[in-house]
């Protein structure tokens, strides 16, 4: 399914949706980010999707890191919750989504980064080498404020 993502939009569509989603901000030990670049939209994002019925958040986190990279980790924090009503993604069948994301900081326990039906590419990826990438305005701000390492987590 495509997806096109509107950001500080006017004409965006309204959206119809909130979904409980998460991303995991997860660095190696070089300090490199781990991203994946998205099947829907050729962009570059953190590891993520929605919750399951029956699941912890924290178990979304895991399972959708696991998912789309081939990544083990286990969360270590909070980077931050994103819920900015200017941000919403229009998917091609109709829904329109306003963003509502947890981004967590994951703790990589093991796992070589491996492409899945929602990755066409997942790699670690060194903080000065971000801007040579094609990454969302609104994915971009929780990778920097996953290396910023504030105490507090971001809250908008």
């Amino acid at each position: 399914m495509a997806r096109i993502e509107h950001f500080n939009n006017p004409s965006a569509p309204k959206p119809n949706s909130i979904v409980v989603a998460v991303t995991v901000f997860v660095q190696d030990d070089q300090g490199r980010v781990l991203l994946i670049q998205r099947t829907d939209n050729d962009l570059w994002a953190l590891p993520g999707g929605a919750q399951d019925f029956g699941e912890y958040i924290t178990e979304t986190a895991v399972r959708e890191t696991r998912e789309e990279t081939g990544v083990e980790i286990e969360v270590a924090g909070l980077v931050g919750v994103y819920s900015n009503p200017n941000h919403v993604v229009q998917y091609s069948d109709g829904e329109v989504r306003q963003q509502f994301s947890i981004c967590f900081r994951g703790r990589y326990l093991s796992g070589d980064p491996t492409t899945s039906n929602e990755s066409s590419s997942v790699r670690w990826v060194a903080q000065d080498h971000l801007d040579h990438l094609s990454i969302h305005p609104s994915m971009r701000l929780r990778v920097d404020h996953g290396f910023q390492w504030s105490p507090e987590p971001y809250l908008c």
